[in-house]
């Protein structure tokens, strides 16, 4: 595995493009000051930082571990941007999240995966079921895929609402020992055939130190708001502590994993 530090590009956004209606925090196509699209993620939407949060972390997680994740980027949005805005939603949004936002590289001519047209292994389907126990993502049902197909190869979208600790500090230490029961919905479980065989593998590739490198991309901004006493750095070790054990005790989110596959295969 690559032994090169992660880092994300900066970009400014330059124009508002389309919203994309579909998710349910208002992200929005835009386009920024390097010539590229970009599929932009609002700190002023639900969920604020903790969705760019839980966004940037399993999407870098996913990508130390080999999947195909759209870059992701810090996307700077100006004040300008809302005083010129027709729709009041879409105003409001972007008049709450002037300052840094998250981006993810748009795939333009992607398709959403259909598990009736692409057939995905079990070693793959394994893979991706390990790393969505992992970051506890109930987003990977048929009802909301988060894949996508571009140019004939699999890509991960939309970890916003993975990490789901974070809403609720108090018991994080117990939650990092959940065996993450809503596995049962993922679409990929019936053929995660491989799962001791990708446990193994996926706990040499994500050291302690590629965590850390991870969580260190979060700004400090986004990890300070009213409802702590917390610095932002106490809160990046929580992140830190809280992944180091969730991989430690791994063979209990991946046997919930296996006990729910036998009751569909």
């Amino acid at each position: 595995m690559s032994t090169i530090e992660p880092t994300l590009r900066k970009v400014n956004v330059t124009r508002y493009v389309t919203p994309l209606r579909e998710g349910g925090s208002l992200p929005a196509i835009v386009e920024a000051d390097d010539g590229f699209l970009y599929v932009m993620k609002f700190r002023g939407a639900g969920q604020g930082e903790k969705a760019l949060i839980a966004e940037l972390i399993s999407g870098e997680i996913a990508r130390a571990l080999g999947f195909r994740v759209p870059e992701i980027v810090f996307a700077e949005l100006d004040i300008a941007f809302s005083r010129s805005e027709p729709d009041e939603e879409i105003q409001d949004l972007l008049r709450g999240s002037v300052g840094l936002n998250l981006a993810l590289h748009f795939l333009s001519g992607s398709i959403t995966f259909d598990s009736l047209i692409t057939t995905v292994d079990t070693q793959l389907a394994s893979q991706i079921v390990w790393l969505d126990s992992f970051i506890m993502n109930v987003d990977r049902t048929a009802r909301n895929t988060n894949m996508l197909m571009w140019h004939k190869e699999l890509w991960l979208i939309d970890h916003g609402a993975s990490l789901y600790f974070h809403h609720s500090w108090d018991n994080w230490a117990q939650q990092n020992q959940s065996p993450f029961a809503s596995i049962k919905n993922h679409m990929l479980l019936p053929q995660a055939a491989e799962l001791d065989a990708v446990d193994a593998e996926f706990r040499q590739k994500l050291t302690l130190e590629r965590i850390q490198a991870i969580v260190a991309l979060v700004p400090d901004e986004w990890l300070s708001d009213e409802s702590t006493t917390q610095s932002a750095e106490e809160r990046r070790q929580v992140y830190i502590q809280f992944l180091e054990a969730r991989l430690a005790a791994s063979e209990i989110f991946v046997k919930e994993a296996q006990n729910a596959r036998k009751t569909l295969v």
